[in-house]
């Protein structure tokens, strides 16, 4: 690979003795340099024009262009079959609904069908930009229409598609079970969503670059996919016992015409320190827990980092959805779209969950009648828009809660 070796040339040039050999030499591969290198990084042997193009969501608004042969996407399609599906109790011959990031109707337009049908692979397309609470109806009319047996999509989107089904009376239709992918699945969201399909919800990971992938087995663990890459965690929190928090450093190894060697995905999660038995009988490595995307990180006063925030939304809060937004170290927005019933009271205990996590922070409430989407349609819970060179500094002394 061309860029590869510029890289390592370079840095012999600079005097650099270190074997190229022991991964742990390899300096990270940056999203930046995957956006301007982008067919550098493709393998001599490999010709792109007979490869498969395709780019990440590009969550800084910039995405990423990658290639793969028909063989990694081979591999790749059947370790999703064996546990994305199988795991779960479904398979690729089931008819399935899923609500993802593609425009599959026009964003303007009020009146269903919100949906395409794609018959090749048994799939009701959805479109998850239309999920207002008066349009619902509509998308659950056409999962019994086309006789769904299962869910899959955005965290967000199911969770709203859920909210409007229990909150529209419609909570009797049951599904096999309810996939998350592309967003971190929260604790409510699990409970709102497995209460409207009367089934269970499982959570993915996994990404578009294929350097790293995990599935969920029945007993709730997250299992990564070592054939598709081996992950390092960079950093030393401890933010739980027996875990190691940090980002996510990935190599991977399914795509060898374009492999990406120790690229940062721009997630954190946590790692056990030890080897951990799972009472499912697997023994594929575990991934404790998903942090969500390293610039979702909340700082304080006091030099401490936050990461997850969902136990703020547990309760009893009539909420269709919130998200916080740290302006400065001493300032927080607060924006949610309220649910039927949804009091004063109510946002001041909200509040009162905050400032329990953040310390002394001024938090600003917000009411909107909807929180605006990322790229591609995601959605983020948390922002932080502390500028960068302060996240850093903050970083390099931080104490982790």
């Amino acid at each position: 690979m061309p860029y590869y070796r510029e890289s390592w040339a370079k840095r012999r040039r600079l005097g650099y003795k270190g074997s190229w050999e022991l991964l742990e030499n390899w300096p990270i591969l940056e999203k930046d340099h995957l956006r301007s290198n982008g067919r550098a990084l493709i393998a001599d042997d490999a010709n792109p024009r007979r490869m498969f193009h395709d780019c990440s969501s590009g969550s800084t608004g910039t995405p990423v262009n990658l290639w793969f042969s028909r063989k990694t996407l081979h591999a790749w399609y059947a370790l999703f079959e064996a546990r994305w599906r199988r795991w779960c109790g479904v398979s690729r011959f089931d008819r399935w609904a899923i609500l993802g990031g593609q425009i599959v109707t026009p964003t303007g337009q009020t009146k269903p069908p919100f949906w395409v049908w794609n018959a090749g692979m048994r799939q009701l397309y959805m479109s998850s930009y239309h999920l207002a609470p008066g349009y619902i109806p509509h998308y659950l009319d056409a999962l019994e229409r086309y006789g769904i047996r299962y869910l899959w999509g955005y965290s967000s989107s199911l969770y709203s598609l859920a909210q409007g089904a229990l909150q529209s009376g419609r909570s009797g239709m049951r599904m096999r079970v309810a996939i998350a992918n592309a967003e971190p699945l929260l604790d409510h969201q699990r409970e709102v969503i497995a209460a409207a399909f009367q089934c269970p919800v499982k959570e993915t990971y996994g990404m578009t670059e294929m350097v790293a992938a995990a599935s969920e087995c029945e007993h709730g663990t997250l299992h990564l996919w070592p054939e598709i890459g081996r992950l390092e965690i960079e950093g030393d929190e401890d933010s739980l016992p027996g875990q190691r928090t940090g980002e996510m450093i990935a190599t991977g190894l399914c795509n060898v015409d374009m492999p990406l060697i120790r690229y940062r995905i721009g997630d954190r999660a946590s790692l056990p320190l030890d080897t951990v038995d799972c009472a499912c009988g697997r023994t594929l490595p575990i991934l404790a827990r998903i942090e969500g995307r390293s610039d979702d990180l909340l700082f304080t006063k006091d030099g401490r980092t936050i990461g997850r925030l969902d136990p703020v939304f547990k309760g009893k809060f009539l909420l269709q959805e919130a998200q916080i937004i740290q302006e400065s170290l001493t300032s927080v927005r607060l924006r949610y779209v309220p649910a039927p019933g949804c009091t004063e009271q109510q946002m001041r205990a909200m509040v009162g969950q905050i400032r329990a996590r953040m310390g002394d922070v001024r938090v600003q409430t917000e009411c909107v009648p909807a929180i605006p989407r990322g790229p591609n349609n995601k959605f983020r819970a948390v922002v932080c828009n502390l500028p960068s060179e302060q996240r850093r500094s903050l970083l390099q002394t931080r104490a982790v809660l």
